[in-house]
């Protein structure tokens, strides 16, 4: 079976993108090996810091190499997409070989989309963003059928996470999309 790894943007435990990615995770389970990227220990992007690359960097470099795939949650934040995401990004975007700045990242040409779980945005801005990003940083976008959720009322107020039949079959439709995209 080929390996997808999810991103959340968020690092709070019971986060809405979590869940979002854990509903996910159902969908193509049956199809696909499927890990979570922690990348919580994963230091501010220093280029002092590069020569030797840190240990959670080398880690997140080697299980990003090992996926055939990349599935990012995350909430919008200011329009854009969260600055603990762009920090793992960053680092993940950097030269494997930092003799040779010719030498390709742990991200050049994986296949990768997106969703968002926010609120009445749906997340667009920043998806939308972040997809300059990852095609500025070479990797193959899915950018038909990501999925944007916007949270009813009880989310922000009773920390609930419900979603729609629409909601769902919005995410089922971008799950089996990724998955032909992933295969292809």
């Amino acid at each position: 079976m080929k390996n997808i790894v999810f991103i959340v943007g968020s690092l709070r435990k019971q986060s809405f993108n979590r869940q979002l990615a854990a509903l996910a995770e159902k969908m193509l389970s049956d199809q696909f090996n499927i890990k979570y990227l922690e990348f919580e220990d994963v230091p501010l992007m220093n280029q002092d810091l590069e020569a030797s690359v840190p240990a959670p960097v080398a880690r997140v470099r080697k299980e990003i190499l090992a996926a055939d795939g990349i599935w990012i949650f995350t909430p919008e934040y200011n329009f854009s997409y969260p600055g603990l995401l762009k920090n793992l990004l960053d680092w993940l975007s950097r030269p494997m070989d930092m003799s040779n700045f010719t030498n390709p990242s742990a991200v050049v040409g994986k296949k990768v989309t997106a969703s968002g779980a926010g609120g009445t945005n749906k997340t667009a801005s920043c998806r939308a963003k972040l997809n300059e990003l990852l095609e500025f940083i070479k990797m193959q976008v899915m950018t038909e059928a990501q999925t944007g959720i916007a949270l009813g009322v009880e989310a922000w107020t009773k920390g609930e996470f419900n979603l729609t039949d629409e909601q769902v079959a919005e995410l089922k439709a971008q799950a089996e999309k990724f998955a032909a995209f992933v295969n292809a």
